[in-house]
């Protein structure tokens, strides 16, 4: 049975998630690369100037508090061109965004980028669908302990396929933090693949599941799905979101198809939208490792 979650729910917790999860480091390394972050009509800006992935300046969570308009999104643009991030990702629910969104994309230099898939889903029916999720023999499955930090937040990166820079260090910040739920997936002691429930009231939502090249294909992914179900159970979560990528005709998304056998349902496609700033050269220099 489809359960329809509601879009603030849904977006208001990836909100919430990225803003501590990039917040999270150190002051010293928030200097060193740029990192910045504001809340803004209900939303959260979020910048890293010195970023080689272009992935973690993102502006999200709007049109639940205050409606989408031309002034927030300016204010959300200057924001990232007063700290001279070179590309940015405006993230909007489609029941948000306003009929005159093409005006506002047109005076601010917001382009059309790739689709995201939100999911959702009840607490109930995901702790039966996802039940029958099994390893393949050599594997386990189980949370991260804060000695363990450095090499989970090791791991996540070089499974998703990033620069180690900020990423690594927003990940082992993370775990021990109230309200999150690392996991792991271990083959002889070592870690393999890396996921993370967040959890905000009734609401669980699942983060950076990945798997290192040479384990996949294993259970790996719907072990840790599996787990961080019913860690969200446990913690009195009666809601569960997601996000993740679209499925082009021709591609084959695996994680979105490990989550609809787990009892996640999509709720709505997500457009992003992505500003560059012609001040910063698209081939800028950006410091990674």
């Amino acid at each position: 049975m489809t359960i329809n979650i509601p879009a603030a729910i849904l977006e208001q917790a990836e909100a919430e998630e990225m803003y501590e999860f990039e917040g999270g480091v150190p002051e010293t390394l928030r200097e060193k690369w740029g990192i910045a972050s504001a809340r803004l009509g209900g939303g959260v800006v979020l910048a890293m100037r010195d970023d080689s992935s272009d992935y973690w300046s993102k502006a999200l969570g709007f049109g639940f508090d205050e409606p989408v308009t031309l002034s927030m999104m300016d204010q959300v643009i200057s924001f990232y061109r007063e700290r001279d991030v070179r590309l940015a990702t405006v993230q909007l629910a489609p029941s948000v965004v306003p009929d005159d969104w093409p005006a506002i994309c047109a005076a601010l230099g917001l382009e059309p980028g790739e689709i995201i898939r939100k999911l959702g889903c009840d607490i109930g029916a995901a702790v039966e669908a996802s039940a029958g999720a099994a390893l393949d023999d050599g594997l386990t499955v189980g949370p991260v302990t804060p000695d363990e930090a450095a090499a989970w937040a090791d791991v996540m990166p070089r499974a998703m396929g990033m620069p180690h820079q900020g990423m690594q260090d927003m990940a082992a910040a993370s775990v021990g933090r109230a309200g999150w739920h690392p996991f792991a997936v271990r083959e002889s002691g070592a870690i393999v693949a890396t996921a993370t429930l967040r959890v905000q009231g009734e609401v669980g939502s699942l983060f950076a599941g990945c798997t290192l090249p040479e384990a996949r294909g294993r259970g790996a992914q719907s072990a840790l799905i599996a787990a961080r179900i019913r860690a969200a159970r446990d913690a009195g979560c009666r809601r569960l979101a997601v996000e993740t990528f679209d499925e082009p005709a021709g591609t084959h998304n695996s994680s979105y198809h490990n989550l609809i056998r787990a009892g996640f349902t999509l709720q709505y496609p997500r457009r992003n939208w992505i500003w560059r700033n012609p001040a910063v050269s698209p081939g800028a220099d950006v410091a990674a490792d």
